[in-house]
């Protein structure tokens, strides 16, 4: 079978580690942590780990082949270092999963789709036009609406709350589970799963 391309989205270096905008690339540490792996350096501008996927989560051996990516680009030029990557491991769009910050979904939730708009989102738009396709899975997690008047472009760049801070291991947690779900079971068992009332 194909290998699956598994992305999170982020701004690099230290400066944005911990902003909101930088919460799908926290997810993919959790899938390499899950893994045993680290991610390292590879030709396409990105930073990549291999791992597998089994039914009972990430494995040693056997089940389905996972690169894990997050790029070294700022957000808007997630595209090339996308498409170089998918190139380079011969992996198809429908194959891509993108791991993304959402504004327009609540705080703390976990969302999942296949392809539709971009929301305003850059990196998104990056990889569209890259590929010349929006017909790629996302798994959108939930950073909610900026308080007051806070301009959006402002709110995604700041450190996730104190607040925030408390229950940000359990989202990750839970968009971790998202992607291995949608990789495992396809996208229609895993939204049934993720986005029932709780």
């Amino acid at each position: 079978m194909d290998p699956w391309l598994v992305v999170g989205l982020g701004n690099p270096g230290p400066r944005y580690a911990g902003n909101r905008h930088n919460v799908g690339a926290m997810v993919v540490d959790e899938l390499a942590r899950r893994g045993g792996a680290t991610l390292t350096k590879h030709k396409t501008r990105m930073l990549t780990a291999d791992v597998r996927l089994g039914p009972s989560g990430i494995v040693a051996v056997g089940g389905d082949r996972l690169t894990l990516a997050v790029p070294l680009s700022y957000m808007n030029e997630s595209g090339g270092p996308v498409k170089a990557l998918m190139a380079f491991a011969k992996i198809p769009p429908d194959r891509l999963v993108v791991v993304h910050d959402e504004l327009d979904i609540d705080a703390d939730t976990v969302r999942l789709k296949r392809g539709g708009g971009e929301g305003g989102h850059n990196g998104l738009r990056s990889i569209s036009s890259a590929l010349g396709t929006k017909d790629y899975l996302r798994v959108r997690v939930g950073i909610g609406r900026p308080p007051g008047r806070q301009d959006p472009a402002d709110f995604v760049l700041k450190d996730f709350s104190t607040t925030e801070r408390r229950s940000l291991p359990l989202l990750l947690d839970e968009a971790a589970d998202a992607v291995e779900a949608l990789v495992l079971t396809g996208l229609e068992p895993a939204q049934q799963r993720f986005h029932a009332p709780r």
